[in-house]
């Protein structure tokens, strides 16, 4: 029996196998870690209860101790020799009765609590101090006992009264805590036990211990490394064995302290379920064994029919559809049987209407993409057999996508049938295919034919587009712009010769020719521009933009009344970068609109904060035409008040003439909804454009700007001092505010203001300033007085 490993029966049964040893092991884990729980939670039970253990013992010592101290104290002959001071026969007794009853040390203290006679050793200081600690809670039990530290080791100290028949001493006696008590807790429970001893100065020293020698020492060392031992220590290894300690401290002075440390080995706590993880193991094995037989049955059962349907897939690849398909079942595999019937009759009929839409569009029947790349090939082929030529020409549509917008994707369909209707009709001059590569983008192909063929068929496809298309009873004005590559000239590939074609028809439709033919140094513009929209994108990503305002100042009053947001480029390579080198490529590539979503965002940012500082100013923002053009602007205008909570009326947005005329219904059309918002809107760089004064009358704006190339000269100009004053008359006529723009010297100042222009902007007042120096320079600012501008009269006025 063997499994092939890639094979869905060995992933069934390796997925069956997995799964049994996942929960398996996982049950055996948890089981483990489930007696290793309960295994420490009883080491802890028995070690508190040991803790109890050990505190009887040690009373149950000192209640034998108290009873031999007491049959000291009750003696006749003590009794006397206490009443006449005789300090020998004192002395005499206390040696001998010690010595019956096995105490270290004794000694008699006065009711003055003075010593009044001791056997001899160098622990009577300690002793005396631990008895006289013992005596207050003698006079109230008759007895008292406890622990102490003499001469560096553990001992029990008992205090009973001598009484004749009122207490006239007390007895002190003091017992070594050493083996005998160790053994004896050894031998009531099964623990471990260290009697130990702890010095400021040498550490830990053992007294009495259970423990081999080997883990004595551990276990010195191990609490010698704790800075702050706890009651309880779950883990601890002494030589080769694991244990749980708990640590009593019995007695204490000012240097020593003694320590009982209980031991309870987790190994020994754990060997008693051994057996039962032994079992385990076994059930384990078993059931895995079990599950890998009934995983090759199962496997088998789903595997066996899906192989004979794989065959017959095969059949189906080879493109015979005829065989018949055997498998007889009603579940699932059944039903698959079934559906690979139905899939062998529906793909005959499909495969012919597959082999059409893979090499045409649907939408116009002409040759698609795939296609045409293949004719290409093709005559590549033949003109490098023959030593020939062949041309490619690409063409898209001008304004397509503007029309698809406004009007629909059902429109721009229509539209482009009739575009290739029409391109089919034409008569050119020499013999070529047409394709249309998607989009409004198609291509026309001339096989065995030189470059000038290419310009005549270029021309041929432009004269085909003059005429307007009529859709739906709308008149549509397209151009295009259009591309030529050859071979051999430009490449011997079919998807290279496609590209390039294609750099070249950008280059037709961005620098206003309706034709190009492709050529080295395009390659380079296209390198560049694609280098520029990657910077572009990185400087808003990267926060290299920076917003700069300039200031609107009234000529009648002198005040600031508004500032108008510029938009620099800090380049980490190249500097600053000012909007003329990236604001036109940005407008040709759209990118122009993110730019526009940036400043609005930052203006209005500023414009709040200068709202909570009290500066209440109108931020003029500039909209380029592909903002007009964006019929979702008003929405997203909305949006920017919303996030900043500001009025519509806070912000002006400047639009230019020639930006209007691009598309005047749909530019209406969004000035319309921005006006209805409630923000003011401005006609920028007037003067320079072909807008018609009966057009800009209807549009709803509310100020104009005087285009600075007549301000500048308007001081040594005549005729431009004419336009300017009859550019403010003109607007003041309208209704409208009028702004003029490079107000760069005090003459300039005064003229327009002698002319009644409303407001300026310039060098004059100030260079444009990044936004977050404004208000230092707002509290800095002083308009001009008149007396500044005496003896300016001006080029005629």
């Amino acid at each position: 029996m063997s499994l092939r490993l890639r094979s869905l029966e060995s992933r069934i049964v390796l997925l069956f196998l997995v799964l049994v040893l996942a929960v398996q092991l996982a049950g055996l884990f948890a089981i483990q870690a489930g007696i290793r729980d309960n295994a420490r939670t009883a080491i802890r039970e028995e070690l508190l209860v040991g803790e109890r253990v050990f505190g009887r013992v040690l009373q149950q010592y000192a209640q034998t101790l108290t009873q031999g101290a007491r049959l000291l104290a009750a003696d006749y002959g003590m009794r006397e020799a206490i009443g006449s001071n005789d300090r020998e026969t004192i002395e005499s007794a206390l040696a001998n009765h010690g010595q019956r009853i096995q105490a270290s040390h004794t000694m008699l203290i006065g009711l003055d609590r003075s010593l009044r006679a001791a056997t001899a050793g160098g622990a009577n200081g300690p002793l005396e101090a631990a008895a006289l600690g013992l005596i207050d809670r003698a006079e109230e039990k008759g007895s008292a006992a406890g622990a102490a530290v003499l001469e560096e080791r553990p001992y029990l100290v008992v205090v009973v009264p001598v009484k004749a028949p009122v207490t006239i001493s007390w007895v002190a006696m003091a017992f070594a805590i050493g083996q005998r008590i160790a053994d004896d807790m050894r031998e009531l429970s099964s623990l471990q036990v260290a009697i130990l001893t702890s010095d400021s100065k040498t550490g830990y020293s053992a007294d009495a211990s259970t423990l081999p020698g080997a883990a004595t020492a551990s276990l010195l060392q191990r609490l010698g490394q704790l800075e702050h031992a706890s009651a309880f220590i779950p883990e601890m290894t002494l030589g080769d064995a694991e244990y749980s300690a708990r640590l009593l401290p019995i007695a204490e002075d000012s240097d020593d302290e003694v320590l009982v440390v209980l031991l309870r080995s987790t190994s020994e706590a754990v060997a008693r379920y051994s057996q039962l993880q032994l079992r385990l193991l076994v059930l384990t094995v078993a059931g895995i064994m079990i599950a890998f037989g009934a995983s090759i049955v199962v496997a088998r059962r789903i595997t066996g029919p899906l192989r004979d349907l794989g065959d017959t897939a095969k059949r189906f690849g080879t493109g015979d559809y005829e065989g018949a398909i055997d498998v007889r079942r009603d579940d699932e595999i059944g039903e698959l049987s079934r559906a690979f019937a139905a899939m062998r009759d529906g793909i005959s009929k499909r495969e012919l209407e597959i082999r059409r839409l893979a090499y045409w569009d649907t939408l116009t029947n002409l040759p698609n993409r795939a296609q045409f790349v293949t004719l290409l090939d093709a005559a590549i082929a033949e003109a490098a057999r023959r030593g020939g030529a062949c041309q490619v020409l690409m063409m898209d549509l001008n304004r397509f996508k503007d029309v698809n917008d406004v009007m629909g994707h059902r429109f721009g369909d229509t539209l482009l049938r009739m575009v290739a209707e029409r391109l089919q009709a034409q008569a050119f001059p020499v013999p070529c295919k047409l394709a249309r590569l998607g989009g409004d983008e198609f291509a026309v192909l001339l096989p065995d034919s030189p470059a000038a063929d290419a310009r005549q068929v270029a021309a041929c496809l432009l004269k085909a587009l003059e005429a307007p298309l009529v859709v739906e009873g709308q008149s549509v004005d397209l151009g295009a712009g259009i591309g030529i590559a050859g071979y051999p000239d430009h490449g011997a590939a079919a998807e290279l010769l496609l590209s390039r074609a294609e750099i070249a028809m950008y280059a037709a439709k961005s620098g206003g020719n309706e034709a190009v033919m492709y050529e080295s140094a395009l390659d380079k513009g296209s390198q560049h521009s694609l280098s520029l929209l990657t910077e572009l994108r990185r400087a808003v990503e990267e926060n290299q933009l920076r917003l700069y305002v300039q200031p609107k100042v009234d000529f009648a009053t002198g005040r600031v009344n508004g500032i108008e947001s510029l938009l620099r480029w800090v380049h980490p390579d190249r500097g600053m970068v000012f909007p003329d080198q990236f604001i036109p490529f940005a407008e040709s590539t759209g990118f122009i609109r993110t730019l526009t979503r940036w400043v609005l965002e930052q203006s209005a940012a500023l414009c709040s904060r200068m709202r909570a500082d009290g500066i209440h100013l109108r931020v003029s923002v500039n909209l380029s035409t592909r903002d007009l053009l964006d019929q979702e602007l008003p929405a997203r205008f909305a949006g920017v008040l919303a996030r900043h909570q500001l009025p519509p009326a806070s912000f002006c947005l400047e639009i230019t003439e020639s930006a209007i005329m691009d598309d005047p219904v749909r530019a209406e059309k969004t000035l319309d909804a921005l006006h209805a918002m409630g923000a003011d809107l401005s006609i920028d760089d007037f003067g320079t454009g072909y807008s018609s004064l009966a057009y800009l009358k209807r549009l709803p704006v509310q100020e104009l700007k005087i285009d600075k190339s007549f301000v500048l000269k308007m001081e040594n100009d005549a005729d431009d001092a004419k336009i300017v004053r009859s550019t403010v008359d003109l607007g003041h006529n309208l209704g409208l505010k009028v702004v003029a723009e490079g107000v760069e010297t005090l003459g300039a100042w005064h003229l327009l203001a002698a002319i009644g222009c409303d407001q300026g902007q310039g060098y004059f007042i100030s260079r444009p300033i990044p936004a977050e120096q404004f208000s230092s320079w707002l509290a800095q600012w002083r308009p001009p007085s008149s007396a500044d501008g005496a003896g300016t009269d001006g080029a005629g006025i």
